[in-house]
């Protein structure tokens, strides 16, 4: 353990959520300052982004928070299966591995994967949406006749198929099959918003003046959709944590020696009677973090809805 790396890692999760706290006070009337006010008066979501705030500085410190090597075998035979003690609070695995270490490595692993394959689908789903609902017509018809086709192949099985036949797949590789197949409903949400903008006052102005179709997209469109977008990253960061341990837990996701929280559960599946603990920290990680993202997310949708009145 390294106790000072724990306070530092408490103090910045402390100084973290005061600073957004703090960023809702003022007289401004800015619609993110009014936002953020709300947020932070609904405590469970505000509570949900503090829980995700030190979920994501543990993940980032894991290499000075963690107690031993996440794939460090010791003794597989005189400390293997070790149930939780002070020397490994999360107890040890088949290959005595501190399972504690790997929650915190597993951590960075899914965290990293979920993150980078939202960003992804989220710029995707943004950039076709928005081109889709501003064009219109045909080519918008056409384009959400190939959206309906891609939500109509089970995203999962798709998913299982192309990993199995490349195994193994590098991170990099599986964060992008990820990303390229979660954006459909992100373009839909844009694609809706697009097209009850297009014809507000302002993009009309705007085309009047001459301004061309990349800067009315980019300048006066695009800005106004934010909100429901940021929601939808939000929500679908919850997804893909289910769907990346998914995938890991069956083999087909991360691969060991790296440490992600599906193939953790995976280790102790076999024996989860008797060897509770090596499925159960994992899980329960799992869990905590995927209820965390969907609290930020429904309290995120409440305070970014312009028809929200506070009393």
């Amino acid at each position: 353990m390294h106790p000072l790396v724990w306070i530092a890692a408490a103090v910045l999760t402390t100084l973290a959520c005061g600073a957004i706290a703090r960023a809702g006070d003022g007289d401004s009337g800015s619609p993110w300052r009014i936002a953020l006010t709300r947020l932070r008066d609904n405590h469970a979501a505000f509570a949900a982004l503090c829980v995700i705030v030190a979920l994501l500085i543990v993940a980032a410190l894991a290499p000075w928070l963690a107690p031993y090597s996440p794939i460090a075998q010791p003794d597989i035979v005189r400390l293997k299966n070790l149930p939780p003690s002070l020397a490994h609070p999360f107890g040890t695995d088949f290959a005595s591995r501190d399972v504690f270490s790997r929650a915190l490595y597993g951590a960075r692993v899914s965290l990293s994967v979920a993150l980078l394959a939202i960003v992804v689908s989220a710029s995707v789903g943004t950039a076709y949406g928005a081109i889709a609902g501003y064009v219109g017509g045909r080519i918008d018809t056409l384009m959400m006749r190939l959206i309906d086709a891609g939500l109509s192949v089970p995203r999962i099985l798709l998913l299982i198929a192309v990993l199995a036949l490349w195994a193994p797949v590098p991170l990099p590789v599986l964060v992008l099959l990820l990303g390229l197949t979660g954006w459909f409903g992100v373009s839909r949400v844009v694609r809706a918003q697009v097209l009850s903008l297009r014809e507000r006052d302002m993009v009309v102005a705007a085309r009047a003046l001459g301004a061309s179709d990349r800067e009315i997209l980019w300048r006066h469109i695009l800005p106004n959709v934010l909100s429901p977008v940021i929601v939808s990253i939000t929500l679908g960061i919850a997804n893909v944590l289910i769907v990346e341990a998914g995938l890991s837990y069956l083999g087909v996701g991360v691969r060991p020696p790296s440490a992600s929280w599906g193939n953790m559960i995976l280790d102790g599946a076999d024996e989860i009677a008797s060897l509770w603990w090596i499925s159960t920290f994992p899980g329960l990680a799992i869990v905590v973090t995927v209820m965390a993202f969907n609290l930020l997310g429904d309290g995120l949708r409440d305070a970014l809805d312009p028809r929200q009145v506070d009393g």
